[in-house]
């Protein structure tokens, strides 16, 4: 896979960016131990923002990345942080970037669009972004609505640039069938929640690995706002809410700062446990050097395997 050269980074994994939990130091941990470590602007602002990316300068000489929620109140404050910082690496989520993609070239940044339709990776190709991470419905936290055995191709076909599978990725056997459907490379998140680096409460970090795949549950599918999370008293009530035809305003009362209590508080009843499918298949902790060393020897072993067949 070619995303560890394009990138100049050791493995060809890129850290997803979720909230409350892509902090500076976790960034820099993910990218000492051989990823690509990503920066979440998504909870913080422009000036929490900096001292994250600076927390990540300081503990970190390898690549990093930073990653804009596009319906950031502040989004353009924030971008001034990315050109002020001199970042050279952004993924962009919750939008579409366009407007700023001649700033970001500009200052020679690469751009890589998290999208979850073929159209919209077209689009972004077009406007001059490094790569497309093309995002399944089988990835924690917000998704859309193709499955990425479906998407993942379909983007390859369209578009003449890198692309990055993500989405259901958690262990090599998976990166390779990534690899075989056009991916030059994976993003995973789920699947670093397990490790001791990862700055969530021990509770959240149990459920994770304690949890099934049937476990998971997408809520949020009638107001636009589709996000998968592992079962629990919340999503239940959540869901039932949803039955009831409730308004968004009255669901937003459950998840409001639900995804900051499982993260910071262990609050694993009404917290919002955001994660993929593949947590099933994520059974114990571990740390980040173990994670990726096992994913990328788990690859090089099933591709020999399937060389000589």
């Amino acid at each position: 896979m070619i995303l560890n050269k394009l990138l100049n980074i050791k493995y060809p994994i890129i850290q997803g960016a979720m909230a409350h939990i892509a902090t500076g130091k976790f960034a820099a941990e993910v990218s000492n131990s051989g990823g690509l470590g990503v920066v979440s602007s998504a909870v913080y602002n422009p000036a929490e923002f900096r001292q994250e990316v600076r927390t990540c300068k300081n503990n970190t000489d390898k690549p990093f990345a930073v990653n804009l929620l596009l319906l950031h109140r502040q989004i353009d404050e924030i971008i001034d942080v990315v050109l002020s910082e001199n970042i050279k690496i952004v993924t962009t989520g919750a939008g579409n970037p366009s407007k700023y993609m001649d700033k970001f070239k500009a200052h020679g940044i690469k751009v890589m669009p998290v999208v979850s339709s073929v159209a919209l990776a077209k689009k972004m190709a077009r406007e001059g972004a490094f790569a497309i991470i093309a995002e399944g419905s089988e990835a924690g936290g917000h998704v859309g609505d193709l499955s990425t055995m479906a998407l993942l191709p379909q983007v390859y076909e369209a578009v003449d640039i890198p692309v990055v599978a993500a989405g259901g990725i958690a262990t090599g056997r998976q990166l390779l069938a990534a690899k075989i459907l056009g991916a030059c490379g994976a993003q995973i998140g789920t699947a670093l929640l397990a490790t001791e680096e990862c700055p969530i409460h021990e509770s959240y970090r149990d459920s994770i690995v304690a949890a099934r795949s049937s476990r998971v549950v997408v809520i949020g599918g009638t107001n636009g706002y589709k996000t998968q999370v592992i079962k629990n008293n919340m999503s239940r009530k959540y869901i039932a809410a949803e039955k009831n035809g409730k308004s968004k305003e009255e669901l937003e009362l459950y998840t409001l700062g639900a995804l900051g209590r499982a993260v910071k508080e262990g609050d694993v009843i009404n917290g919002s446990l955001m994660a993929g499918q593949v947590v099933g298949q994520i059974n114990h902790k571990t740390n980040l050097k173990t994670c990726f060393q096992t994913l990328m020897r788990d690859y090089e072993s099933v591709k020999q395997v399937i060389c000589e067949c």
